[in-house]
């Protein structure tokens, strides 16, 4: 079964007997303090489109541990969720005008395929820097994260305040106005997975986030018909990277793609994307049946022209002469398109 693995090489942060996260570490002197900060939020209303749903009075905790108790207080967390649950995932990807690409679920999955992701990539979650996840619920409203630097925010309805902090109490939580972990003094975080060659099945980041993404349901929790900074700032068009997943019901593997282009939406640059992997399939056999964009990030004009420089292998498009590995498509949106790896049997066109 595919897994993961943290990087041995990688030397846990400690100061005294508080340990960090392996993926995310003070870089200055501090001093972690265990505990609880809890305040009350009362409640808010849906807004006049009715574009959400209210969320009722609740307490709202941030809770901080130290590194090898942040799992076994998630299990006893989750306990407070029912069977089917709305998951969450936040991930600091490479998208040069967002830091944290959010991502949520709109439909419910079973608790089931939460934990069991958790416990088959259990350095990813729980020790990886770039990587936070959580589950929410509206019958009984609860809401649980632990952020990307390992730290757990907790939300229920009045009506379980006693039994959350019955539950951190067993943990030897007090409730404190400072509880400080990595993110309270100049930090840094990294990944952590070691993905050795001649292991294949420990998976990378982007394969685990790919195939949690598809098992969890989850969507990129943007307006996909904007392009804006995390300060809301109108972007205009910009240059996109996508790696686009191709299947087809004869083969077993998926293949993917990498296109390069210009949009000003993830709309726009997903229809791009889809479309370009559409070309690279032309004069080929085989019933392909869906063609899916993992992932889309933004480039800065410096990112792309590192990128133009050093092309992939790939099919060019367009009816311009390839210069650098590069041509214009037709609509001056595609910049560039072609598969990772080798090509397959009989393709000229590679």
């Amino acid at each position: 079964m595919p897994t993961c693995q943290a990087d041995e090489s990688i030397k846990r942060v400690r100061v005294g007997d508080f340990a960090f996260p392996l993926g995310v570490y003070p870089v200055e002197d501090m001093q972690p303090k265990r505990g609880y900060l809890v305040e009350f939020e009362p409640a808010d209303g849906d807004n006049e489109e009715g574009d959400w749903e209210e969320w009722p009075d609740r307490y709202v905790y941030d809770i901080v541990v130290s590194a090898e108790r942040i799992e076994p207080l998630w299990r006893q967390l989750v306990r407070l969720l029912p069977s089917r649950v709305y998951p969450i995932l936040d991930f600091m990807g490479r998208d040069a005008y967002r830091e944290i690409d959010p991502y949520i679920s709109y439909e419910l999955v079973g608790l089931d395929r939460v934990t069991d992701a958790l416990r088959q990539y259990r350095d990813f979650f729980f020790e990886d820097g770039l990587v936070g996840f959580g589950a929410a619920c509206d019958e009984p409203f609860v809401y649980i994260f632990v952020d990307e630097h390992k730290i757990l925010t907790v939300r229920v309805g009045v009506e379980r305040r006693e039994k959350v902090e019955a539950l951190l109490e067993a943990f030897g939580l007090q409730e404190t106005e400072e509880p400080a972990g990595a993110d309270s003094a100049a930090h840094e975080h990294r990944g952590v997975l070691a993905t050795p060659h001649d292991r294949p099945d420990l998976l990378t980041a982007d394969e685990i986030l790919e195939q949690v993404r598809e098992d969890w349901k989850l969507v990129l929790n943007i307006d996909p018909e904007v392009n804006v900074d995390d300060e809301g700032q109108d972007l205009g068009e910009t240059a996109w990277r996508c790696v686009v997943r191709v299947a087809c019901e004869r083969q077993p593997d998926s293949r993917y793609a990498e296109v390069l282009a210009r949009a000003g939406s993830l709309i726009e640059i997903e229809e791009l994307a889809s479309a370009a992997a559409g070309e690279l399939l032309e004069g080929e056999t085989g019933d392909w049946t869906e063609s899916i964009v993992v992932s889309a990030d933004r480039l800065t004009p410096e990112q792309l022209g590192e990128l133009v420089a050093n092309p992939i292998p790939g099919r060019k498009l367009g009816d311009g002469t390839p210069k650098g590995g590069v041509t214009e498509a037709p609509s001056a949106k595609v910049i560039r398109a072609g598969w990772f790896g080798p090509a397959p049997a009989g393709d000229a066109g590679i």
